[in-house]
């Protein structure tokens, strides 16, 4: 099962290859995964069926006792065949669906494939925390899949109906969770509801797990989504709401009813709301005229059936409701694979443009008819089956004295009465031979014979349908496992005189009867709907859920944008001014509730404190009253070299190295950025209020201050620091002791602060580009010449050319990017210097990163020194040099960067390690003498070139691009000149 699983996680990243080679066909390909798995299933049934579960499980999360755990009792494997079966089916039948289409159909296969690998999952898990998160990728792939016609804006407002509205539900199921979890000690689904932990916590967690279960099944008030849902392709109508994510829902009511169905909040919620359901969808039904909308609330109608059923949790009442389970898989995915033939060789699905097609095509119409008989419970169908246990059930708990039974048992039949007239009027809009307002017949609708593999799905569906309801007894031999670990009868409820099984035929019994009569009112209550033009009768009620939810997002839009128009208006100042006061009032009460301090000052601890802090404190005071902005940032730099001073008396030269880095980056990001906007402070910008800046700046000093001499001495235990060397040398098998923590025993803050950096990356181009990145580079490095040949460019007339003659007649071209300048911006010693000093830079850069784990250095470091070396080839050459310097995209550095700290990570794993343990490789090799090769070093590569495309992205934005676009609006006044 874990091996399955793992498949369903791998093989859809290579589907879109696949589609993109042959086509529609690949479907047949991306079915083998469900077949492979419901063969697996299917072998698995003597082991399930005979009491011994299947079980696998590996460790996860230790720490949490969260396992990936599978487990394959009754109802999971019934749930396994549901899922893989039909899904299985719809994939072969896409194969006809999307024939002859091509755009986005490789990623549709992938994210189907994908979605049945994560149903596959959430119906087979045992961990409980595994199921919420196979719970909510479901919401996601089903986000994707719903939303397949990306160009309609219907399909996205419904595909994030859809998201919005089962996730919300899924983040209160979660809570749930955690508190079964904190409850039970345990997140072994098993476990929990074989210990069954009661109390007040375990009822509001039942509520919070019902909130989930129903969001996701479409109860009421839920149910709006579904039939918004359709506008998703019909095979995903026939999967994920007829026979996976809405079963997600069901499934676990399933599973918790038997032993939940008696504690105080569980069948009121479960009977009022399923009842209310399939009254609300049957009656909507009779309104629709587009079969899919039709078959979407009569879906809804029908999970408000299960879930009354399943939910009410005694022994007759769950061996019904999972017979209906199976039962409406197979009828619901059917009609939806009828209708989407339909559709796909009429491109209709309304009612009054369909006549005669029952006559046209006589297959297709018995499909629907077995199918609809099912659904409404006529004989020899497994609907009819379940149908007859379900009433038979509740009659009996209604008879016992249950008000509950009594309330489900009337809601059902009148729900049936209502499910037998909707799909009379299915079969009616779909087949049958129609008048005119004049009463004339219409003409048949001509009807182009779809393929036979076409027709292959609903057919087998239907067979299953019957094969089903003419073997009940063998089904409900297999079925009664899950049924007995139910109550034979709800509390106060006497248990009945035998035990119900499932068959074909109980004789003439009231179940019986009253079945009987549902259909012969829905037939009634259809003709009825015909005569009196029901589906063009106004609504009851002036809204609708769809309505509301609507309005609900128009409020909270409403009200975000008043609060951010009243909070964030733009100004920088009142921001940080707004933070420093915050932090000023917590950390100053934080202080004074507890003035019992202790201190441990000394003056200095190196007489360079002596003589660097004054000139820092001197510098900071000159910034603040500089008036030219350059002028400020140089003096703000001068705090910062000082710091430098600080860490290198201190033993810190790695913090040296990098810091002074910094400061020489950040000059020069400032400096490109201050090109464009005023040299001086003027009066229209002059700082308000600075009196109250003054104090409140002098407040956050003292406070920080305060804070770091309270923290130092507050310290009772040995830092943990104290054992850093060992444990770098021990773990990390490095003598850097920064180097080392920074990619072995802190690694995970690392790879946050490279996500930090690659966000503020992409933030900073997102502002400066119109497009993306690359538009620029081509215009970067396209005007200049390439020589493949070894010639040496020239500086001509008309710029660098090949040399071609013998002797060397022009000067030699340092860089090439320099004749693309104005002649007063170039600087011939400067670009000497850099054609000189370029490639030894790189190489210090690179001996940096790979002697930063025994010596100053690392990733960082070398990057920054790398960075610099284009910041050099910018300066001197211009926006055109930095395209010859780096002619690639700073985004695949960015990217490529992140991907090896990622995989540092993820392999471990494999190896049964935990993520990010270093291995060491050693060898002795002639000449160089033993030598040795930590893994770390690859994490830390990726640091170094994320750190390369940090520059290059900053270089690229702010210079490239700024250098860019200030050349068209000087060419654009020179033209209107």
């Amino acid at each position: 099962m874990l091996l399955l699983l793992s498949a369903f996680a791998i093989l859809p990243l290579l589907v879109p290859a696949v589609v993109a080679r042959i086509g529609a066909r690949a479907f047949y390909v991306t079915a083998l995964l469900p077949l492979i798995a419901f063969g697996a299933a299917v072998a698995h049934a003597p082991q399930v069926l005979s009491g011994s579960i299947p079980h696998e499980s590996y460790s996860w999360i230790p720490s949490l006792g969260i396992e990936l755990s599978m487990r394959m009792d009754v109802l999971s494997w019934v749930m396994t065949l549901i899922v893989t079966g039909v899904g299985a089916l719809v994939m072969l039948y896409c194969r006809w669906y999307f024939r002859g289409k091509t755009q986005g159909v490789g990623q549709f296969a992938a994210v189907l494939l994908a979605f049945a690998g994560a149903m596959y999952g959430l119906v087979l898990t045992d961990d409980i925390v595994m199921l919420v998160m196979f719970w909510e990728i479901t919401s996601v792939l089903s986000y994707l899949l719903i939303g397949f016609y990306n160009m309609r804006g219907a399909s996205r407002r419904a595909a994030l109906q859809a998201l919005l509205v089962t996730t919300l539900g899924g983040l209160v199921m979660l809570i749930g969770v955690v508190l079964f979890v904190v409850e039970a000690g345990t997140s072994s689904l098993s476990q929990i509801l074989t210990d069954i932990p009661t109390g007040p916590v375990i009822d509001a967690a039942l509520v919070l797990l019902l909130v989930g279960a129903l969001s996701k099944s479409a109860i009421f008030p839920f149910h709006f989504w579904l039939p918004g849902a359709m506008a998703a392709p019909t095979p995903v109508s026939a999967y994920l709401h007829a026979a996976a994510m809405v079963k997600a829902g069901i499934y676990l009511i399933a599973r918790f009813a038997p032993m939940y169905a008696d504690s105080a909040p569980w069948r009121p919620i479960i009977i009022t709301l399923g009842v209310f359901t399939m009254l609300l969808g049957g009656v909507q039904a009779l309104r629709e005229t587009d079969l899919k909308r039709l078959l979407a609330f009569g879906t809804v109608s029908q999970l408000g059936f299960l879930t009354v059923v399943l939910g009410y949790g005694t022994r007759d009442t769950a061996l019904a409701g999972i017979t209906l389970l199976i039962a409406h898989a197979l009828f619901k995915s059917a009609l939806f694979l009828v209708v989407g033939i339909i559709d796909r060789q009429l491109s209709t699905r309304n009612i009054d443009d369909l006549s005669g097609l029952g006559r046209r095509a006589p297959l297709l119409a018995t499909c629907a008819i077995v199918a609809i008989s099912s659904m409404a419970g006529v004989i020899p169908t497994i609907g009819f089956v379940g149908k007859e246990a379900a009433l038979s059930a509740l009659l009996t708990e209604a008879e016992g004295g249950s008000i509950w039974g009594l309330v489900a048992l009337l809601g059902i039949v009148a729900g049936s009465v209502l499910t037998a007239a909707y799909g009379i009027r299915f079969v009616w809009g779909a087949f049958w031979t129609k008048k005119d307002a004049d009463g004339r017949t219409k003409t048949p609708t001509e009807w182009p014979a779809p393929p036979i593999g076409f027709l292959t799905a609903p057919v087998v569906l239907g067979a299953l349908t019957i094969a089903g309801g003419v073997a009940s007894s063998v089904v409900g031999s297999a079925l009664e496992k899950y049924a007995d670990t139910a109550p034979f009868a709800s509390d106060g409820v006497p248990a009945p005189e035998y035990t119900y099984h499932l068959a074909l035929w109980h004789g003439l019994e009231p179940a019986l009867g009253i079945s009987i009569g549902t259909l012969l009112l829905g037939a009634a209550v259809f003709v009825f709907a015909r005569k009196f033009g029901w589906e063009r009768r106004r609504r009851v009620l002036p809204f609708t859920a769809g309505g509301v939810y609507n309005a609900t997002l128009r409020v909270i839009a409403r009200v975000a944008v008043v609060t951010t128009s009243s909070t964030q208006r733009g100004s920088l100042p009142v921001y940080v001014g707004t933070i420093f006061l915050v932090f000023v009032v917590a950390e100053g009460t934080a202080l004074l509730a507890n003035p019992a301090w202790q201190t441990d000052l000394a003056l200095w601890q190196s007489p360079a404190q002596i003589v660097v802090a004054p000139i820092m404190i001197i510098a900071g005071i000159i910034a603040v009253r500089a008036r030219k902005r350059y002028t400020g940032v140089v003096l703000v730099s001068v705090t910062g070299l000082g710091m430098v001073v600080l860490f290198a008396t201190s033993g810190a030269p790695d913090l040296a190295l990098t810091q002074v880095l910094i400061e020489t980056v950040t000059l020069v990001a400032f400096a490109l950025v201050l090109r464009r906007i005023p040299a001086r402070l003027g009066d229209h910008n002059a700082s308000v209020w600075p009196f109250a800046r003054a104090v409140l700046a002098g407040a956050v000093g003292v406070t920080m201050a305060f804070v770091a001499i309270v923290a130092t001495a507050a310290r009772e235990a040995a830092p943990i620091s104290v054992s850093f060397p060992e444990l770098a040398y021990e773990l990390g098998h490095g003598r850097n002791v920064v180097n080392v923590a920074l990619v072995d025993i802190r690694g995970w803050d690392t790879m946050g602060e490279l996500s930090v950096l690659i966000l503020a990356a992409t933030g900073v181009a997102s502002l400066v580009f119109v497009t993306h990145r690359s538009d620029t580079l081509t215009q970067l490095t396209r005007p200049l010449p390439r020589v493949r040949d070894g010639r040496p460019l020239v500086e001509t007339s008309s710029g660098s050319k090949p040399q071609t003659t013998g002797p060397i007649q022009q000067p030699r071209t340092w860089l090439l990017g320099g004749q693309r300048m104005r002649p007063e911006s170039r600087s011939i010693v400067l670009e000497v210097i850099v054609r000189v000093l370029f490639h030894t830079i790189i190489l210090v850069s690179l001996y940096l990163l790979f002697a930063g784990h025994n010596l100053p250095g690392g990733g960082f470091a070398g990057g920054l020194v790398a960075g610099m070396a284009l910041v050099m080839r910018y300066v001197a050459g211009g926006r055109y040099e930095l395209g010859v310097a780096a002619p690639t995209d700073a985004g695949r550095l960015l990217g490529i960067g992140m991907s090896l700290a990622l995989a540092c990570a993820i392999v471990p794993m494999f190896f049964g390690s935990d993520p990010l343990t270093s291995m060491v490789f050693e060898a002795e090799i002639p000449l160089l003498g033993h030598i040795e090769f930590v893994s770390s070093t690859i994490f830390d590569i990726g640091v170094y070139l994320v750190v390369i495309g940090l520059v290059l992205d900053v270089l690229r934005s702010l210079g490239a691009e700024v250098d860019r676009q200030t050349q068209q609006s000087r060419m654009r006044g020179v033209t209107t000149a």
